[in-house]
């Protein structure tokens, strides 16, 4: 909105593209879905399109709208199938085919100095994992990513303990017995976002056992995301990271 009323005032826009867009603010109705054209400016980041559950119709109509409004969109859950129509539409669009995300992205922000680590247990849990990534570099922020260090064979975390100890924050994403992230959580004193992963056998409940594992933690300085929340876990660490 600074911007808007910026470059009215130098001349850049008129003032019915003005006042169109104060008339937008702080949502617009789309009939299925109220678009908050008012986060970037309250939180620094538009809404992001989780588009599990939602039509490929519906998704366009939202990107549309919101590209109206803000200059990086992130898609999360979406399909190949979706990002192939999305891709004929906006050329720009790239998919992530791990974490199953979509940026569109004409703005590139400036790297934050202090670094995110991103580790895994197990290669079964990189989608999680990446979807963190994604966020989190679109969020502007170094990322460094280190997978399949799980407590089976814990020597492999050992061999990384500089890249543990020069991190800002650190997500640890973990199926099975979700044990990882008090292992860092004891050997850093930087803040650890734990996710907790579907990954496993029909005892881990979908993610319910590591979920519990990871709440009752004694290592201090752990904090818990919900089952397969990569993009939770990115945006927190961005937050941590300002």
């Amino acid at each position: 909105m600074k911007k808007l009323l910026k470059d009215y005032k130098a001349g850049k826009t008129n003032l019915k593209v003005v006042l169109e867009k104060i008339r937008n603010l702080p949502y617009e109705d789309l009939g299925f879905a109220k678009i908050d054209t008012h986060r970037e400016i309250r939180k620094g980041f538009p809404e992001t399109i989780f588009c599990k559950g939602k039509t490929q119709g519906q998704v366009l109509s939202i990107i549309k709208t919101m590209m109206k409004h803000n200059k990086n969109i992130l898609l999360t859950k979406a399909t190949k199938n979706l990002y192939n129509i999305i891709k004929k539409k906006y050329p720009k669009a790239k998919y992530n085919e791990y974490a199953k995300t979509i940026v569109i992205q004409q703005h590139n922000q400036k790297r934050k100095k202090d670094k995110i680590l991103i580790l895994t247990a197990g290669t079964s849990d990189i989608s999680v994992a990446e979807e963190a990534v994604v966020t989190a570099e679109l969020l502007g922020n170094k990322v460094e990513k280190v997978y399949d260090i799980g407590v089976a064979g814990v020597h492999r975390l050992f061999d990384i303990k500089e890249k543990i100890f020069s991190a800002n924050v650190i997500i640890v994403v973990a199926g099975m017995d979700g044990v990882l992230p008090s292992i860092v959580g004891g050997l850093t004193s930087k803040p650890v976002i734990a996710v907790p992963t579907s990954v496993g056998y029909g005892a881990s409940f979908k993610g319910i056992a590591p979920l519990l594992t990871m709440l009752n933690t004694c290592a201090e300085g752990v904090v818990v995301v919900n089952i397969d929340n990569g993009f939770g876990a990115g945006y927190f660490a961005s937050l941590i990271n300002r």
